[in-house]
């Protein structure tokens, strides 16, 4: 079969598949289904219990849900308390953040040590890791790329399959503190295969944070400021975490619950985060601004700015897809904690990096947006800036590669997908199977000679 026929016959079963595939909207209207497990008002379908975060949009009053400015809490805490407090004490904050999100509570000191200690002692790939799983077949896409080390890891380990919660705990913090290398090594090899660069690889140091060995990593002189791993960090922490119903600390419940073991339940979680409505969404904002930058010529022009926001908004420009990326949230309306607490530090960035006009386009878009989505749509709910609004931003401007932001989301996720492992696991019952409605006609079968 030629690659012409080929084509010709997978576009014909293309077109099967949407006449036999689509769904009459009104079905599901007929029928109560909550798509997307969330109501018209965007008040989620309540699948399941946890203690590990909170999510806070809103407030009951007289049996009313009335918007409120978003909170977020890690075990009860609230991440603003969180980060407040570590920074106030000059530390980072990303090791103990992973180490309340999975215990409960946050470590004093001597649990602070001994944790950090622990996972240093793992800052290390297994022999020949690099060079047999990453360096051979380097992909171009760093979420990828960073699935299949995982699941590589898999063959590494002797137990594997034992699926107790002490064994859990070892391997997810081995994941916690392996991520990083697979992630940042991936990128050094498909940067030396496909564009041509050096090849370095720098082992990580045992005494830095998270946030500083990537940077130290990366960098080809090894330095950084205090300031810009100050900030990675908090990307980090704000990343850990966010309750047990976004797409895919659920599907580490969903997978958990078959009695799968951790890297497996690991690389599906990486799988939903790689999409463009999840992890993938700061490129995405990225990339609009550079489109806005292209076609706004007067960054503090708010007539200019909301009349290029409407176009996009009505598919007439960037990508067509109808969206302003990073503005909106299926939870929060009035405002995204996240997004707020991160916004302070990324002007003080910003002001280091003389690029302060790009701040305040940023600012300016972040203002405009939901009065230009309120203007051009119905919604019945508010919209404001989400994380993922700035993080690109902040990686740009740490000069990051494009191709590891969303697994630098991973990185830090993986802090909360092993805390809801670990919760399934403790609280095992049933396996996660919701209900399908089938709403198929019946047919008689028929021979393959009569078939038309």
């Amino acid at each position: 079969m030629t690659d012409k026929t080929k084509n010709e016959v997978i576009s014909k079963y293309r077109d099967l598949a949407v006449e036999h595939g689509v769904i009459d909207s009104e079905l599901y209207t007929k029928y109560e289904v909550k798509r997307g497990l969330r109501d018209i008002s965007g008040k989620g379908v309540l699948a399941g219990l946890t203690e590990i975060s909170e999510v806070r949009s809103y407030t009951i009053v007289d049996n009313d849900m009335i918007p409120c400015d978003g909170q977020l809490f890690y075990r009860g805490i609230n991440i603003k308390d969180i980060v407040d407090g570590f920074i106030q004490e000059n530390r980072y904050g990303f090791e103990e953040t992973c180490y309340l999100l999975m215990f409960g509570k946050l470590p004093n000191e001597k649990e602070y040590n001994e944790f950090r200690e622990l996972l240093s002692s793992y800052l290390e790939l297994p022999d020949e890791f690099v060079r047999d799983t990453i360096m051979s077949a380097p992909s171009r896409d760093m979420m990828n790329a960073l699935a299949k080390g995982v699941l590589t890891l898999y063959s590494y380990d002797d137990n594997a399959d034992d699926i107790s919660i002490e064994n859990v705990i070892r391997q997810s913090i081995q994941l916690i503190a392996q991520m990083p290398l697979i992630a940042v090594y991936s990128y050094r090899a498909y940067s030396h295969y496909y564009k041509k660069k050096s090849l370095v690889i720098r082992q990580p140091k045992p005494e830095l944070s998270t946030a500083e060995n990537i940077l130290r990593m990366l960098r080809k002189d090894n330095q950084f400021t205090q300031l810009e791993a100050r900030i990675l960090d908090l990307a980090l922490v704000l990343h850990a975490e966010h309750g047990g119903g976004n797409n895919s600390s659920f599907t580490t419940h969903v997978v958990t619950s078959s009695g799968t073991d951790t890297y497996s339940s690991v690389v599906a979680s990486l799988s939903s985060l790689k999409g463009p409505r999840h992890g993938g969404a700061n490129i995405k904002v990225v990339k609009m601004f550079e489109d806005i930058k292209e076609n706004v010529h007067d960054w503090n022009n708010d007539d200019e700015i909301s009349a290029y926001l409407a176009k996009i908004l009505n598919k007439e420009a960037f990508d067509h897809s109808g969206l302003i990326y990073g503005i909106g949230h299926a939870v929060y309306s009035l405002s995204d904690p996240r997004a707020v607490i991160f916004k302070n530090y990324v002007k003080k960035l910003a002001e280091t990096k003389g690029m302060e006009d790009e701040y305040t386009l940023y600012s300016n878009v972040e203002r405009l947006a939901p009065q230009v989505i309120a203007n051009v749509r119905k919604m019945y709910k508010g919209v404001s800036a989400n994380v993922d609004f700035y993080s690109g931003f902040v990686y740009r401007m740490l000069n990051l590669p494009q191709e590891l932001y969303t697994p630098l989301f991973a990185i830090s996720r993986i802090a909360g997908w092993s805390a809801h492992r670990i919760e399934e696991i403790a609280n095992a019952g049933k396996i996660i199977r919701p209900a399908y409605k089938s709403v198929s006609k019946y047919h008689e079968y028929e021979k393959l000679s009569d078939r038309k």
